[in-house]
Parts: C-alpha cells; structure tokens; sequence
C-alpha cells in the first residue's frame, strides 16, 4: 500500500479514538455502517459535543487533522484550504440510521423447504400490501419474518430495503441490498434501492455508481431521474480528486527534479576539488613515475623555488613528450649511475644536462 495512505489512515484511527463523535458525521454514514456490518457498536455521542467533519473530512483522500499530524518522514500534504474548495449541496442529505443490525435471517445454515417457501410468499404478499396502506411498521415485520423463512431470496431482502428507505433508515436499507446482491448480483432492485441510500447519506459517488448499474440491470424511470442529479456531484468529486492528484505528482516530481539537481551539483563540486588536488600534485610532485625527485641527478627534490619556471621551459616540455626520453629519464631518477648507459644518446643527454645545470647538480 501506499505509505501516504497508510499514514492517514492511522491518523484518521487516532481522531476517532480521542474523538468517537467523529463517525456520527453525515460524511462518516458509509464508514460507519462498515463498522456495523463487521459488529462493531458505535459509542452515543456526547450531548455537548458540536464537532464533526468539516472541510474535507479525515478519511478523505486531504491531509490528516491537525491533532494527528503525519510523522516527518512523510511527503507535505496538501493544505487544508486547498481540500475545502470542494463545495457540492447537500439538499435531502439526512443522518445515517445508527439502529442495531436488523434480523438476516440463517443465510449459510438454514435448509429452506418447499413449504417453508410457501409460507414466505405469503408473509410478501402481506407485507406489499401493508406497504401500499401505509403500514410500514407491519410491512417490515413481515417481510422480516419471510425473510426468517427464506433467507435465501434476493427479493426479500430487496423489498425490505424499499421499506428501509421510506422509513428513513438508508444504513439498515444498505445492508439489506448487500445481502440480496451476494445473493443475486444480476438483480437490479437491490442497485436501485442502494443508490437511494447511498443519496440520503450524501455518497454521491456510491449513489451514481449503483443507480447506473440498476439501470444497465433493468431500465427504471425512478433510477434514471435519480441518476441524473447525482451524477454531476459525483463527477465534481472525481475530478476534484484528480485536481489534487494531479498536485501531487506534480510535487513529487519538483521534489525529484530538485533531489536530482542537489546531486548533481554536489558531484560537480567534488569532480573540481579532484581535480585541484590533481593540478596541485601535479605542480608540486614531480613528473609522473618521480615520488619526489630524490633520484634526479644532484638529489634536489622537486619541490625547490624555480621548479615551475623550468616546466614551463619548451625544450623540457618538448622533451618530456619523448617516450623514449622519458623512459630513461624515470632510469636515471631511480638510479643515478644509470645515467652511464644514456652517454651516447644527445636527446637524453640534453635534458639531463639542462636539468642538471638549473640545479646545480654535476655535469654529465
């Protein structure tokens, strides 16, 4: 996983500790309904607490909150007036159900009968027409009860979802239509009644994503009119979401490109002080193959006053570009006697006089 990620996801952890109101948030409704769904019970919130999400809220894809700042090491977050430029309307959005998980049924042990089937069409039956006089108390009872009989039925659960959602109670709805999509996810009721959830809670996103799949499943008038008002919200997300992607990259590549720059230099500026401490040998420590001119003819170092004026003499220079003047010059340097064998030889023999005349060293 991404590092980022997970460093605001421990944040967001932390918030939640020191504050559980958070989850009570219209935002926190999808999260929280997570939580339930997987046992998890919901600490009341306190009377006097007014907190909750603003901005950008905490699990959002912006910066951990100020009380849990991201350790040091982690990259810079975008700031906290950058993530609150999202604004989308909030009309009909309403607090997330926070009931206790309402009665599934026996979904992976019951063995269901024939007759125990029968008996589930008939609680249906009743409960689609205590739904049509009004009855939603006596509608949920029912269909409760066949779901009790046929925890199996896809329908079941997607028709007490449709009374979930009528009864304000789009947490309780969403986990019915979880359900009935594990059981059939070729079914479009549970999409559609999903969606509306999903819009109650503000999930535009989730709202948008489910409606459009219940009307690829089925077409529905109700479904597509929905669709279309959440749809551009939805979009407005995702593209803010990208905007500050987009930022991000952009960041990481400047903090790159400027990693990559420091290095650079910092590779030039030792490259020139090498080479410095080259040219400074080179001036003070003798031609190359001379540690230090102790072998030259007279025994005088090359480290003596006027040893640079002679380098910058011709004849020398000219000289020591002779391979085969060099060679027996580094002969001589090593061992003087040497000198003997290089008698015959007047290029030789001229640089070594030139040098031994500027160093006062004896004649050849």
């Amino acid at each position: 996983m991404d590092p980022r990620k997970v460093s605001e996801l421990k944040a967001f952890v932390q918030v939640c500790r020191e504050n559980p109101s958070v989850l009570r948030a219209p935002e926190m409704g999808f999260f929280r309904s997570w939580l339930q769904e997987l046992g998890a019970t919901i600490p009341e919130a306190a009377k006097n607490d007014t907190s909750s999400c603003k901005g950008s809220c905490p699990c959002d894809a912006g910066p951990p909150p100020k009380t849990a700042p991201p350790p040091p090491a982690e990259p810079a977050q975008p700031s906290e007036s950058e993530e609150s430029e999202l604004e989308i309307d909030k009309d009909g959005v309403i607090e997330p159900d926070t009931d206790e998980v309402q009665e599934m049924g026996d979904y992976e042990n019951l063995e269901v009968t024939d007759e125990m089937i029968d008996q589930a069409n008939e609680k249906k039956m009743a409960a689609i027409e205590a739904l049509g006089e009004g009855e939603l108390d006596k509608a949920l009872d029912l269909f409760t009860d066949a779901i009790k009989l046929n925890p199996r039925s896809a329908i079941l659960y997607a028709k007490r979802a449709s009374v979930y959602i009528k009864m304000q109670k789009p947490n309780a709805a969403i986990r019915d239509c979880a359900r009935a999509i594990d059981i059939n996810p070729d079914s479009a009721q549970p999409y559609k009644w999903r969606g509306k959830a999903h819009r109650l809670l503000g999930h535009w996103e989730e709202a948008a994503k489910d409606l459009a799949m219940a009307c690829k499943l089925d077409y529905d008038d109700d479904a597509s009119a929905m669709l279309k008002e959440v749809q551009p919200k939805a979009n407005k997300i995702l593209e803010h979401r990208r905007k500050y992607e987009r930022k991000r990259e952009e960041r990481e590549i400047r903090e790159r490109k400027e990693r990559v720059k420091k290095a650079r230099e910092e590779h030039e500026r030792a490259q020139r002080e090498e080479e410095a401490r080259q040219q400074a040998g080179g001036a003070h420590g003798g031609f190359p193959g001379f540690p230090g001119g102790a072998g030259f003819p007279g025994g005088t170092p090359f480290g003596m006053p006027g040893l640079q004026e002679l380098f910058n003499d011709p004849e020398v220079l000219m000289a020591m570009k002779d391979p085969e003047v060099m060679a027996a010059f580094q002969d001589v340097a090593q061992n003087p006697a040497n000198i003997a064998k290089y008698q015959s030889n007047p290029k030789i023999m001229a640089l070594i006089t030139k040098l031994s005349s500027k160093f006062g060293g004896p004649q050849a």
